[in-house]
């Protein structure tokens, strides 16, 4: 399975609530109504304030965005779609992700279970 993993951060100023609720209500519908759905297409918000989180001060994004396909050329087929649909997608992202922070990288996935 080819996978991408995306840090992604909020607005300047968007509260992590309105964050969540575009991201789930506008964003992901997009998406899915432009390009066919990925395999997997999850979205990990970080709960800031828990006591277990772990240099929480230094964790400067708002959620780590997977998506993941059969292979690469599935993936270069889902961003093809979305790109030929021109400006929407990076018009839409900047009404509540701060783009310039965007980090990502292509996943190696190891799995061990008992």
């Amino acid at each position: 399975m080819y996978k991408k993993i995306s840090f992604l951060t909020k607005r300047d100023g968007m509260t992590t609530k309105d964050f969540i609720d575009y991201y789930e209500n506008h964003h992901v519908p997009l998406i899915l109504r432009l390009a066919p759905a990925p395999d997997v297409y999850k979205r990990h918000y970080v709960v800031r304030g828990d006591e277990l989180n772990l240099r929480e001060d230094d964790i400067e994004f708002d959620v780590v965005c997977e998506v993941a396909f059969a292979d690469s050329a599935a993936f270069h087929r889902w961003l093809d779609a979305l790109s030929a649909a021109g400006s929407q997608v990076p018009d839409d992202e900047a009404k509540f992700l701060d783009r310039s922070r965007h980090m990502s990288f292509t996943d190696d996935e190891r799995v061990t279970s008992a």
